[in-house]
């Protein structure tokens, strides 16, 4: 009989290849990175959504301004040309 047997609490733990207690399998740690994802997911959407609204109100914004800057130009035009038309008609009137 050999000094120590399979079982016996002095002989060392065989080895299958199997990684050791301190260093997680590969399996382990994609569903560990699948659950993290499932948990951060309504956080991430909740954000996006937040931030997609923000960007369109800045968006907005921001052209309001510039139509409103446009129209303005385009207001003084006519004003111009209405005050040429008028001017055109008080000449032919004479």
């Amino acid at each position: 009989m050999s000094a120590t047997e399979p079982g016996d609490p002095v002989a060392p733990a065989a080895t299958d290849g199997a990684p050791d207690a301190g260093s997680p399998s590969p399996s382990a740690v994609a569903d560990l990175r699948q659950r993290l994802r499932q948990l951060a997911q309504p956080l991430v959407d909740t954000i996006d959504a937040r931030l997609a609204a923000q960007v369109d109100a800045r968006v907005d914004e921001r052209v309001e301004v510039r139509l409103r800057d446009r129209l303005a130009v385009i207001e003084r035009a006519i004003a111009d040309l209405d005050r040429a038309v008028t001017a055109l008609e008080a000449r032919l009137g004479e």
